[in-house]
């Protein structure tokens, strides 16, 4: 670590000391940025990496609410707005019992990056709820968000901040949070993403994550002459990220023969197709959140409280959650050849398995790159909504694809050096450049 990297990270450190997922976040980025900006004074000159990592703006308010016994509850809420500079905040609401302040941090601020490299005008934000949908009725889902927006609605806006859905956050939550919204402000905005079809939703919006992440595979694949095609492909998760990428490795000829859950992975030899595709979507209704389930219908290997990254394949997508691969994992996705890393969830893998990705010379994706198509069609569906249009699937597809392609040459033009791309490298450069560039011409402060 160099001193003028150590000497930033302690000042981070010691403001925010019980935010060790912000500290991870920024510190990958910041270890890609330290050479370029110093090979860049205007950068340094203006501060631009010191004022990128404070949030503009942090929410932070209870949520009363009550149950179908009549009991009264109170849960906390957070919304990040992070940075507007090229587009109003956006990003996911997220209601997990694990959320908390550092978490929607260290998310608002890969969000920043990860929208400045979809080419579409929108700034970064993230926020969220400790509460915990899994369990509680339809009635009491719709109440705490109700309660929610009573406080939130007056932080949103089309052109000010326009959430989405995350992590227990799917297309009823963001129903019943649009419900309220609109019902207090009387106006019917675009000012939600992911919502229901029939009142300004997108197509493909709840797949378009894992549509994304197989899409920039491919263009990873294709720099080495390859494709998708005949590839075996270990995935873990199985909600809207993880099926979608198991749809569309399906699509491309590829064969998916892993899944996972808290409780453990399935391992499908025949592959995740078909009929069984569409049981992801039933496991995700059922709110049981156990991957068991699928072993249990179709007759797979069932391998409780392990994670699939022990599975030889050639490609690995991690889908489910923070930090879920290790270095141990990484270690043998290198061993058993390993050809293609593309992460589907939000910084899945730990610094140390990124660096003995890259240290291997794998394909290695960040997030911020190759997960970046579930925003992308969220900034499609502002379009659409702004033009009072709805548009097909296929030509929300072909949109997707040419962005994924677009933010796949931003990252090479970025991060090659010596034959190889770096992606972690060409994606923090590409999205900082954006950014900061904005922030330099709108004054010092922005």
């Amino acid at each position: 670590m160099s001193e003028a990297l150590a000497k930033f990270m302690e000042k981070i450190k010691a403001k925010d000391p019980d935010q060790p997922e912000f500290h991870q976040a920024v510190y990958e980025v910041a270890e890609s940025l330290m050479p370029f900006i110093e090979a860049n004074p205007k950068y340094k000159k203006a501060n631009i990496l010191e004022r990128m990592v404070e949030p503009e703006r942090v929410i932070m308010f209870r949520v009363p609410w009550v149950d179908d016994k009549g009991e009264i509850h109170v849960n906390r809420a957070y919304r990040v707005q992070m940075n507007s500079a090229i587009g109003p905040y956006k990003g996911g609401m997220r209601f997990h019992r694990n959320v908390t302040l550092g978490t929607l941090k260290f998310l608002a601020f890969e969000q920043v990056f990860k929208n400045a490299l979809t080419t579409l005008p929108m700034g970064g934000g993230k926020g969220g709820s400790d509460f915990d949908p899994i369990g509680k009725s339809e009635g009491e889902v719709m109440r705490f968000c109700q309660s929610l927006m009573m406080e939130l609605y007056r932080h949103l806006g089309p052109n000010t901040d326009v959430p989405a859905g995350d992590i227990g956050v799917g297309a009823r939550e963001i129903g019943f949070m649009f419900g309220a919204y609109k019902k207090i402000v009387n106006e019917w905005t675009g000012v939600f993403t992911g919502k229901g079809r029939n009142w300004g939703g997108s197509r493909i919006r709840p797949e378009a994550t894992g549509f994304g992440v197989v899409y920039f595979a491919e263009e990873m694949l294709k720099t080495r002459g390859d494709s998708m095609e005949g590839k075996i492909v270990a995935i873990s998760g199985f909600g809207n990220v993880a099926w979608g990428a198991t749809r569309k490795s399906n699509d491309l000829g590829a064969k998916v023969v892993t899944l996972s859950g808290p409780d453990g992975y399935i391992y499908d030899p025949d592959g995740v197709k078909g009929e069984k595709i569409d049981f992801m979507l039933e496991m995700r209704a059922s709110n049981r959140d156990k991957v068991q389930d699928y072993a249990d219908k179709f007759g797979v290997q069932f391998f409780p409280g392990k994670r699939p990254w022990e599975v030889k394949a050639d490609v690995y997508m991690p889908c489910a959650i923070q930090n879920e691969l290790d270095i141990n994992d990484a270690k043998n996705i290198v061993n058993n050849g390993g050809i293609c890393v593309s992460e589907g969830a939000n910084m899945p893998s730990t610094p140390e398995a990124v660096n003995l990705f890259i240290q291997n010379k794998l394909l290695y994706a960040p997030g911020k790159a190759s997960n970046a198509g579930g925003v992308s069609v969220s900034g499609l569906e502002m379009t659409q909504n702004a033009m009072h249009i709805y548009w097909t699937s296929e030509e929300v597809d072909k949109q997707l694809q040419i962005i994924m392609k677009a933010i796949h040459e931003q990252c090479v033009e970025h991060g090659t050096k010596d034959g190889y791309t770096n992606y972690v490298n060409g994606s923090n450069i590409a999205g900082f450049i954006k950014v900061a560039d904005s922030m330099i011409e709108q004054g010092p402060l922005s």
